[in-house]
């Protein structure tokens, strides 16, 4: 055996310059860096036939394009990008093929991409393109027109715009089916490499795959910055928790929701349950070979049709749109079970019995943009079945314990010291705010160290969402801290309320805030819709809720307010902050 001195020459020869050893260590050989991205070409080889995508296009035709296609395109555009050196780009767009193919196409050139909601302000959608230094945009035809200030502020900035068409080529094709051709061409002048010369498998886990905006209110959109790694995990949490890998067939995914959802919209900071979840969805529902069903917007008569006649299998929708769905006259009992992935708003029990009796099977998720949408879900254990159905559905309503690729949350006392973070009781009594802890959290806010601080604090990232921790760990959102009405010492939840409102057969949808009161300092106010073909006025509602309803005595709206809609977001979440100032009297707030 060599001595101490031997040794360490030996050791120190490694260091040396031109030293080669001859037996390199094979460290890392067993892992590669994740990206969703892969789940496209993947697809496309597995079953390369296979629907891939079902739409209507804008002028009328219906399309299907095989998995083989839809990797085509996204390839094409992905070799288009490269040629033209385009790092970060814009989508501005509805539902579409274009889309889809876009998400793939962006990230396979090693660009991030920036999707914006166009429900938002001209101003805001600006900003966002602005603060985010997009250097191309892909933006649908019919949303062209709120890009022509940012045109003449950007003329050096590209628009690669889609027609939606069924024509991949020819004269009523666009520039994004022209870009799609150019890339494709470009791949076989530079070798014919196909996919294995783009990035699919990126060199880089945590580098930036997109950055999704929340939308600003009271303060400017921030940009909540996505990786690989934690997009990959976040949508086989989809997989996994909302059961898109269908045992008995193809999964087919209707898309009733904006794609660009966590990829363009949520309140502002913290962050707010309107996120949402369909933004890892287009990697989900591809990564098990299923069909997307595009949607360019919400039509309850057409979604019932695609329900009964195509065999959908899943979709998501927040608990607006589900209510709405169900009181549509087209509603019946489907011969199949659909699973509904149902966020944005803290859903009701009695919504979630209306929509079993559909065979509308409620998949209960809750999570912020800042988690990639989902970060928990409500399990259905099988013991509840053994329930009474109030209680039952009940449960169902909670919002559950942490998705399986990310770690448990924590319920923790508000008003603590930044960063201290201590549990309050199990007891589904005690009030804290909900953090969330490991995989599916965001890296950080763009260009915003301090709120990438403030977001972080203790260690966990805040939701800013207050709930209770009942005994079995499962989580139940009451309210935002500002939506808490404080009546009489009192703390009455406006989620709590809405949900024993709408337990009246003549009541729709209600939307609650508060309002002064000389004596008990804030009361409850009520705004609701009615049922189709019933009639009611404000004051029968209050002598219901007095002497035939569940609601205690103080929680008792002291206005009930009967209004034709209420205010929502583009997920479908009544907007409380129009409600604040319709109480007010100022109805010209939308």
């Amino acid at each position: 055996m060599s001595g101490p001195t031997s040794r360490l020459a030996a050791l120190a020869s490694h260091f040396l310059p031109g030293h080669k050893d001859k037996n390199p260590p094979l460290s890392g050989l067993h892992i590669h860096q994740l990206s969703p991205t892969f789940f496209l070409p993947r697809a496309a080889e597995i079953e390369p036939d296979a629907v891939a995508i079902y739409h209507v296009t804008a002028n009328g035709h219906t399309i299907r394009r095989s998995y083989v296609d839809f990797a085509d395109r996204a390839r094409g555009l992905a070799y288009y990008l490269m040629k033209h050196g385009f790092k970060r780009v814009g989508i501005l767009a509805p539902n579409t093929p274009a889309f889809l193919e876009s998400i793939f196409g962006i990230a396979a050139a090693g660009a991030v991409h920036v999707a914006v909601n166009y429900r938002l302000k001209v101003e805001d959608v600006e900003y966002i393109f602005n603060f985010a230094e997009v250097d191309v945009i892909i933006v649908d035809e019919e949303f062209r027109h709120l890009l022509d200030h940012f045109k003449k502020e950007h003329p050096s900035i590209p628009f690669i715009i889609d027609t939606d068409t069924d024509a991949n080529e020819g004269q009523i094709s666009g520039p994004f089916d022209g870009a799609v051709l150019e890339g494709l061409k470009y791949d076989i002048e530079t070798g014919s490499k196909g996919w294995a010369g783009l990035k699919a498998q990126c060199s880089n886990e945590d580098d930036t795959i997109a950055i999704p905006f929340t939308s600003g209110t009271t303060a400017k959109p921030k940009g909540v910055v996505y990786t690989h790694r934690g997009a990959y995990l976040a949508a086989l949490g989809n997989v996994i928790e909302s059961g898109l890998n269908y045992s008995t067939g193809r999964c087919k995914y209707l898309w009733t929701l904006p794609m660009f959802h966590a990829v363009g919209v949520s309140l502002p900071c913290p962050p707010d349950l309107e996120f949402l979840y369909n933004f890892s969805f287009p990697w989900s529902v591809t990564a098990v070979r299923g069909t997307h069903y595009c949607l360019r917007k919400i039509d309850y008569p057409l979604i019932w049709k695609m329900l009964k006649e195509e065999g959908i299998t899943h979709f998501n929708a927040a608990p607006t749109v589900n209510t709405l769905l169900c009181a549509d006259k087209n509603a019946t009992k489907l011969d199949q079970q659909v699973k509904v992935t149902v966020a944005a708003s803290p859903p009701t029990a009695h919504l979630f019995e209306q929509m079993t009796r559909l065979n509308l099977f409620p998949v209960h998720v809750y999570g912020l943009t800042e988690t990639y949408g989902p970060v928990t879900k409500g399990y259905h254990m099988p013991v509840w079945e053994e329930l009474p159905l109030k209680e039952k559905y009940a449960r169902m309503a909670r919002q559950g314990h942490g998705f399986i690729t990310g770690l448990p949350i924590r319920i923790v006392k508000p008003d603590q010291p930044e960063g201290v973070l201590i549990d309050v009781k199990k007891d589904g009594k005690e009030i804290g705010e909900i953090i969330m802890f490991g995989n599916i959290n965001a890296k950080e806010y763009l260009k915003d160290p301090e709120a990438t601080r403030k977001l972080f604090a203790g260690g966990g990232l805040h939701s800013g969402d207050l709930a209770v921790w009942h005994e079995d760990g499962s989580a139940q959102i009451l309210d935002r801290a500002k939506d808490i009405i404080i009546s009489g010492g009192e703390n009455i939840s406006s989620v709590a309320l809405e949900a024993m409102l709408v337990q009246h057969p003549s009541v729709l949808e209600a939307g609650v805030v508060s309002v002064p009161d000389s004596h008990w300092g804030e009361r409850p106010k009520a705004f609701i819709t009615l049922q189709e073909g019933k009639s009611m006025k404000g004051e029968e509602l209050i002598e219901w809720a007095k002497h035939e309803s569940s609601i205690s005595k103080f929680m008792v709206p002291r206005e009930v307010e009967v209004v034709e809609q209420l205010p929502k977001t583009s997920t479908g979440k009544v907007k409380k902050n129009v409600l604040r100032a319709w109480a007010k009297g100022n109805y010209e707030e939308t």
